[in-house]
């Protein structure tokens, strides 16, 4: 019996590691929401604090984005299925939360769905950032920032922890 018991032991004791080890991603970060994807909340807007200053983001504090080249109230970007993927709009109409002007908010049509416009500019999401406070599409093909309270791109780069992630272009 003593050694079923020493095998029993051993073998709860290697499955442990073994659990440990998927669920520990090598970073040393004891912060969770980095690797944890947080839900779009498209009903509000609202401005939050983040690397790049005060930001547009929507009701769960995902960052939002414009296009440069989009022109005012319209969606001129010419975006293929991958860049749809990759930069998806913010559809529906949201209210106005914290901080936020509500006469800024609008709507442009896109291919029969309505997205969101802030200030005259349509808004994006960058499908890499996962988490509340990501500004990983900073800057990319410098066409793509964040967007202040007045409705302006914040051009500055992003703190270099959170560098943009250019995964192979697409920036239009």
């Amino acid at each position: 019996m003593r050694r079923t018991t020493v095998a029993a032991v051993a073998l709860v004791f290697t499955a442990s590691l073994g659990l440990a080890a998927c669920g520990d991603d090598g970073g040393g970060s004891s912060g969770s929401s980095a690797t944890t994807a947080t839900a779009k909340d498209t009903s509000t807007v609202k401005i939050a604090d983040s690397s790049l200053g005060e930001i547009l983001v929507d009701g769960s504090g995902r960052t939002l984005y414009l296009f440069t080249e989009d022109g005012v109230n319209t969606n001129s970007m010419n975006c293929d299925a991958a860049c749809l993927k990759l930069w998806p709009p913010l559809e529906g109409k949201p209210k106005a939360g914290e901080g936020v002007d509500a006469s800024l908010i609008n709507t442009t049509d896109l291919a029969g769905k309505t997205q969101a416009t802030f200030a005259g500019h349509p808004l994006y999401y960058y499908a890499p950032d996962t988490a509340a406070g990501d500004v990983k599409g900073q800057g990319i093909d410098k066409i793509w920032y964040v967007i202040d309270a007045k409705g302006n791109a914040v051009t500055m780069a992003a703190a270099p922890a959170e560098e943009n992630n250019n995964d192979g272009g697409y920036g239009y």
